[in-house]
This record gives C-alpha cells, sequence and structure tokens, in this order.
C-alpha cells in the first residue's frame, strides 16, 4: 500500500473514532447532571446507537454500498452528522433531545462499517494490514477522552459541539479518501440478504444456537458500563474521569497483541468464559470500589476493558468466522452483531436506566455498589448457563461442516 494512501487510512480512522470518543463515554454525565434527565431516558439516549446498529446494515447493504462511492457517502453522512450535532447541543428537553441524537447515530453507524470496507478495498492482505489501521481509532477515541477529561467537559454541551467540529472535518477530509466506487454485483440485494437470515441456519446446530443466545444475554449487563460507568465515575469524585476510562482502550490494545498466544493455549469456550467472568470481576470492583482506600478496585475495573471487550466480542466474531461455511460468514457477522450491538444493547440501555432510577436518592446521587450488583450477578448467571450449556465445536468439525 502506497505510504499516501496509508497516512488517509491512519487519519480517515483517528478522526472517526475521535468523533465517537468525543460524546458517547461522557454524554450520561451531561444529561444527568445538566440537564437533569433521568435514568431511563439517558439510557434511552444510549439506546439511539442499538437502533442505529439495528437499521444500517439496510443502508449499508442495500443502498451505500451499490449505488454510491464509499468515500463520498463518508463525506455526506459526517458533514450532515455534525451540523445535527450542533442542534443536538442546543437542546435542553428529552424529546427533542432524543429525536435530534437518534437523526444523528442513524447517519453515524453506518459510518463505522464504511471505513472499513474502504480501507480492505485498499489492502493486499487485510489480516495484517486493517489492525495497523484500525489501531489508530483506539488512539483516536483515547485522546478524544483525555481532551474532554482535561478540560472538565464532561458535564457541557461542548463535548457534543468538539465532535461536531471534528465530524465536519473529517467529512471535508473524507473528500480526499481514495476512490472506492460501489459494487457492481448483478444479483438483486433482499432484505433477507441484508439481515443475515441465510445464517439462521445455523442455529439448527446446538453450541451455535447458544453463543448466539448467550450473546444475546450477556450483552444487556454490558449496556451498564457504557451508559453509567462516567455518570457514576464522576458522582463519587473520581477526577478527570473520562481520561482514566481511556485506560480501558489502552488495556484493549495490549490484550489485541496477546490474543493470538491465548487462542492457542486456551481454545474458543475458555476466552470466551473468561471475557463474561471478566465483566463479573468489573461490576463487583465497581460495586466495592471508592475514590480512597479502594480507588484500585475502580481502576482495575475500568482496565478489566481489553478482556472484556477483545475476550468476548473479538473472540466471538473469530468464532462465528470458524463455524460458518464460506458462503454465510458475512451473513452471520450480519446476525450476530444485530443480535448483541442492537438488539441486546437496546434492551441493556433501557434497563440499565430502569435500575439506575430505582437505586437514585431523593438529594440527586444513587446507591451505585447496588446498581453495579444488578449486573454483576445477571452476568454471573449467564456465564454458569453458557459454561454449561456450550460446547466448543472441534476445529476439524467445524472443517468437515464447511465442505
Amino acid at each position: 500500500m502506497p505510504i499516501t494512501i496509508r497516512l488517509k487510512l491512519f487519519t480517515m480512522m483517528f478522526l472517526q473514532y475521535f468523533v465517537w470518543g468525543s460524546w458517547y463515554v461522557t454524554l450520561g454525565t451531561y444529561l444527568g447532571e445538566t440537564l437533569g434527565f433521568q435514568g431511563q431516558q439517558i439510557g434511552l439516549a444510549y439506546g439511539t446507537t442499538a437502533v442505529a446498529a439495528m437499521i444500517s446494515p439496510f443502508f449499508v447493504g442495500m443502498i451505500a454500498d451499490r449505488f454510491f462511492a464509499t468515500e463520498r457517502i463518508l463525506t455526506v453522512l459526517h458533514l450532515i452528522g455534525g451540523v445535527i450535532l450542533l442542534f443536538a447541543s442546543q437542546m435542553q428537553t428529552f424529546l427533542p433531545f432524543y429525536l435530534v441524537l437518534l437523526s444523528y447515530t442513524l447517519l453515524f453507524m453506518p459510518t463505522l462499517a464504511l471505513t472499513n470496507s474502504l480501507s480492505f478495498h485498499q489492502m493486499q492482505n487485510p489480516g495484517k494490514e486493517f489492525p495497523v489501521i484500525r489501531v489508530l481509532g483506539t488512539i483516536g477515541w483515547i485522546v478524544a477522552g483525555n481532551i474532554i477529561g482535561i478540560l472538565e467537559l464532561e458535564s457541557s454541551p461542548v463535548q457534543l459541539q468538539l465532535a461536531a467540529g471534528s465530524s465536519i472535518v473529517l467529512g471535508v477530509f473524507c473528500f480526499v479518501l481514495p476512490h472506492t466506487p460501489p459494487k457492481r454485483t448483478a444479483e438483486r440485494m433482499t432484505m433477507r440478504d441484508v439481515l443475515g437470515l441465510d445464517a439462521l441456519g445455523l442455529l439448527k446446530e446446538r453450541s451455535f444456537a447458544i453463543f448466539v443466545l448467550g450473546s444475546f444475554l450477556i450483552s444487556i449487563p454490558l449496556q451498564f458500563y457504557y451508559t453509567f460507568a462516567n455518570p457514576f465515575l464522576n458522582e463519587i469524585g473520581l477526577e478527570n474521569a473520562a481520561g482514566k476510562m481511556t485506560l480501558g482502550q489502552v488495556s484493549e490494545i495490549g490484550f489485541m497483541l496477546v490474543m493470538p498466544w491465548f487462542f492457542v493455549r486456551l481454545g474458543i469456550k475458555r476466552m470466551l468464559l473468561i471475557g463474561m467472568l471478566a465483566w463479573v470481576c468489573r461490576y463487583i470492583f465497581f460495586a466495592f470500589g471508592d475514590v480512597s482506600a479502594l480507588t484500585w478496585m475502580l481502576y482495575a475495573g475500568i482496565l478489566l476493558h481489553g478482556i472484556c471487550y477483545d475476550f468476548f466480542f473479538v473472540t466471538g466474531q473469530i468464532y462465528v468466522d470458524r463455524k460458518a461455511p464460506t458462503h454465510l460468514r458475512g451473513a452471520a457477522q450480519g446476525l450476530i452483531a444485530f443480535v448483541t450491538l442492537g438488539v441486546g444493547f437496546f434492551v441493556g440501555s433501557w434497563l440499565s436506566g430502569l435500575i439506575v432510577d430505582y437505586f437514585a436518592k431523593p438529594e440527586g446521587t444513587h446507591t451505585w455498589n447496588a446498581i453495579w450488583l444488578v449486573p454483576a450477578v445477571g452476568a454471573a448467571l449467564i456465564l454458569v448457563l453458557f459454561a454449561s450449556l456450550f460446547k466448543e465445536t472441534p476445529r476439524s468439525e467445524v472443517e468437515a461442516l464447511r465442505h
């Protein structure tokens, strides 16, 4: 790959996740502390990304991927998205804010797949080249979080304005990205193709069905962290919470690098179980940690993000790739993304908001140890069920299923 194209992809990926990291982690603090939204309202706001994750495959699979050059559609989505985020930063009441944020996420979520596909189009060996490009996205997220934390913008609408400005910059930058023409396929794309419904046949195999069910269930307690970790850390008085939370992305990079070593020694099932166990431990650390003698528990909960994310989500994607026959791999990945990032995260956002409201105190604070024990118990129950029901199919069997 020429160095100029590599630098363009580096910049694109950095800005893509800088935009997301500018608001996604800290939005709950702004909505709760500044706008006075209730927990359920905050949960619904975070659920907009899940709604968009369920709808965006239609856009990517049936429209953007077939009729428009990828760099042009990225330009339009990010420019319009930036303007919408500016409107969002001015909203003071829930319903207008929710509708505007939903409009934005419907534009933003497809760009995650589109930036990946544009990158793959430029690569001769995606397996080796893509991780190097993608890590710039994690760095962009880390930089955004540290800027928000250092400048103390967690309860300010400026975080949305920063995201808006960087989205517009990215939209303009997309003009100079390598030309990536739409796919010229003679076959008509159907809703069945987009939703990955052909992959439903894989559910006849017990282990895959248990994996899909477990993935859906574990996605529900997971969303407690994404929605309420930052409000929690700010409420108990952890200084520069947004900046400290980026340690989770640092650990994500580290564990991603050593995953091949763990694969050889542990196998799929053990890695999935370790990922689930990490979520249980994270929530227990949050339930009993504080900003005095037990601050280390808060840091441990944050640093577990690498295991939480890589050992479950990345391992799960690899499991699906191994399990599905070649012609169904894309459909199977689409199905698992719909189940987890879409339906699972939406239910988790809604439920976490209800739990936070239930344990709210009259003075505006919360009984956080009780709140965090709810997803801890939920994740532990799912862990036990998954450990007892899921059977890892030997690799030789998987290969046989493909032929």
